[in-house]
């Protein structure tokens, strides 16, 4: 006999009961998430490479032994200021890029469909652990069951305010909190470059149709909305690290057999 979970309405309240469906029973497999995730941002990647000439146009020539200077390659001529300085190796101003990054290096990893198919459903049977929730590091001392599913009107709200309190009544606020008092400038030159900040990640949002519910909770610290026709495991386990928590509308689960 299946066994049966909660669906919530939007007070916070159970609405109804339904049957639990199997793939949330699916145990967890680590390896298989990390690894399907890992070729989704592989994949992602720009190739990068150096041009194979970078340094290395130039007459530069070494003067061989007897000159009382280091037998470096130099440059030919005189009265420029550049003449009979080291150039073409590594070890010098301007000269070639010793183990330059190759774009053959990044190749495309691929995935077989099964794998990817299962690595999914585990990444969702994942969403209704509460251990594995919890090691994520997500606030869920006020949530009464897992998964979280709720009813599908949630899918109408416009306003961010009204969304707040859905989530406030599902006890699901505190995380929200967390990722906004998680959020820290990062270190390194990346801060420069169009990524200051590291921002946490809180609830993910599944979603059958949207009727207003994207624009009230994409500019909640940590909340994603995406729709279930374009849900993968980066979604489900951000960093290849299972147990996100998961708010499910009650009709995106009928969709997941599909997929």
């Amino acid at each position: 006999m299946a066994s049966k979970i909660v669906v919530y309405g939007l007070d916070g309240k159970e609405k109804e009961t339904m049957d639990l469906p199997d793939f949330f029973s699916i145990k967890c497999r680590k390896d298989l998430i990390k690894r399907t995730v890992n070729a989704y941002e592989l994949n992602e990647k720009q190739p990068q490479g150096r041009d194979k000439q970078a340094g290395k146009r130039t007459t530069a020539e070494a003067w061989g032994s007897g000159f009382g200077v280091s037998r470096a390659p130099r440059n030919k001529g005189s009265g420029y200021p550049t003449a009979r300085n080291g150039a073409f190796i590594p070890g010098v101003v301007g000269g070639r890029v010793a183990h330059p990054p190759k774009v053959e290096n990044l190749t495309r990893r691929k995935i077989n469909k099964k794998e990817r198919k299962l690595a999914f459903l585990n990444a969702v049977s994942a969403t209704s652990d509460k251990e594995l929730i919890e090691k994520r590091g997500h606030v869920i001392e006020k949530i009464k069951s897992f998964p979280m599913i709720v009813d599908d009107k949630i899918q109408t709200i416009k306003k961010t305010s009204e969304i707040q309190k859905v989530l406030r009544n599902l006890g699901l606020n505190e995380d929200i909190i967390r990722a906004k008092d998680g959020k820290s400038i990062r270190a390194g030159k990346g801060k420069w470059r169009a990524r200051k900040y590291k921002n946490r990640k809180s609830i993910l949002i599944v979603i059958k149709e949207d009727f207003g519910i994207y624009k009230s909770a994409r500019n909640l610290p940590g909340v994603d909305v995406i729709n279930i026709n374009k849900l993968n495991c980066r979604d489900l386990a951000p960093g290849g690290l299972p147990g996100r928590l998961t708010l499910w509308i009650q009709s995106t689960l009928k969709e997941i057999n599909r997929k």
